[in-house]
């Protein structure tokens, strides 16, 4: 008899685990007790947005499951108009996500940043020196990115600086923003991408390169860059081995220690890259 109850006991466990993992899964809920499991159970069984986003931040702020925390908090935000709230928390806590979410998180951003600018229209009224024109939310959405990129690069933060400026062209490329990213890839030391960048502006390849001001501003770019990279050694520009060039230098001064260090050609390879960098 004992053992008959405790069998049916042990298929009362098994059948209430069964019950409570397809109601997880029904619900689309994860399980556990933890503050976003109790913020997920609030948005999508309680139906209660307002007790979801008080959960949410309190699973960010003890590091539950942050990356799904951020985002789905600014969904339920942005479903209860405060959008302008959810960029400015996927802005300011985005630093505690892994560099895998950060891609998904900024195209959050630009659903955030179209709803609160377009609602839901293809198209703004905007003003400049005075006019009224139309502004797509492709181009406006670049600008925004483009203005987050900036934002980035005061940090200063260039690695995601850099990710956003090239989305942002990606979207609806400019000059302006051609600069920036130009800007971003010098202070990284990148300067043989800065210098293709830059190039693709004064050759005209970018919309906005006619600009007199965007065209200047990439030429002294181009000068702060010739300024900042470093010199070519010799071996670079021979395409020679460090230790080659070493080795032919000892080689010389065993066989002729009053003459000079190097060969000739060395020396006239010398002289001539001294004339170019003149």
């Amino acid at each position: 008899m004992e053992g008959s109850t405790m069998m049916v006991s042990s298929k009362n466990k098994k059948m209430g685990s069964s019950k409570e993992q397809l109601y997880h899964v029904i619900h689309k809920v994860p399980q556990g007790d933890t503050p976003y499991v109790k913020a997920k159970h609030a948005q999508l069984v309680q139906k209660d947005p307002e007790a979801a986003i008080v959960l949410f931040w309190k699973a960010i702020n003890a590091g539950d499951r942050v990356d799904s925390a951020l985002k789905d908090m600014a969904v339920v935000m942005k479903q209860l108009n405060r959008s302008e709230e959810a960029i400015e928390a996927v802005k300011s806590f985005r630093g505690r996500c892994s560099k895998q979410a950060q891609e998904s998180l900024d195209n959050v951003l630009i659903d955030l940043y179209k709803g609160e600018i377009f609602n839901g229209k293809p198209t703004k009224t905007a003003r400049s020196h005075g006019k009224k024109f139309q502004v797509s939310v492709k181009q406006e959405t670049s600008r925004l990115l483009g203005n987050l990129g900036w934002a980035y690069m005061q940090k200063p933060n260039y690695l995601t600086a850099e990710v956003v400026y090239r989305k942002a062209q990606m979207i609806d490329p400019d000059a302006n923003k051609a600069c920036n990213l130009g800007l971003c890839l010098i202070k990284q030391g990148r300067y043989d991408d800065a210098r293709s960048v830059l190039g693709e502006i004064l050759r005209g390849q970018i919309p906005g390169s006619e600009d007199i001001r965007t065209r200047s501003r990439a030429e002294r770019l181009l000068v702060e860059l010739e300024a900042v990279q470093p010199p070519l050694e010799l071996s670079d520009i021979l395409g020679l081995d460090d230790d080659f060039v070493n080795g032919l230098d000892r080689l010389m001064n065993e066989w002729a220690p009053v003459r000079s260090k190097r060969l000739p050609i060395f020396e006239e390879i010398s002289s001539f890259r001294d004339q170019l960098a003149c």
